[in-house]
């Protein structure tokens, strides 16, 4: 069986790629940012590690923690659609 938990960070672009290197720009359309504001959940890896060091200075980050669920929750609609059946 696999990992119960996979280690994941959000992050988050805070400032602005402008005047930026060309390797920074590059880095950033890597993580899926582009525009201030924008977040994108990765998986904790040394690559994206590394792409992180590069524009440590345009993005902050957060780390979380996902637990895979082996028996989803049924959603609300699909739980009534089983009481009147």
């Amino acid at each position: 069986m696999s990992e119960d938990r996979t280690s994941h960070i959000v992050v988050t672009q805070v400032r602005s790629a402008i005047g930026a290197k060309p390797k920074a720009r590059g880095a950033l359309r890597a993580l899926g940012l582009g525009r201030i504001g924008r977040s994108h959940t990765l998986a904790d890896r040394p690559e994206i590690r590394g792409m992180l060091r590069k524009v440590d200075h345009l993005i902050t980050v957060e780390p979380i923690t996902i637990e895979h669920v082996s028996d989803p929750i049924p959603d609300e609609q699909g739980s009534a659609d089983a009481e009147t059946a």
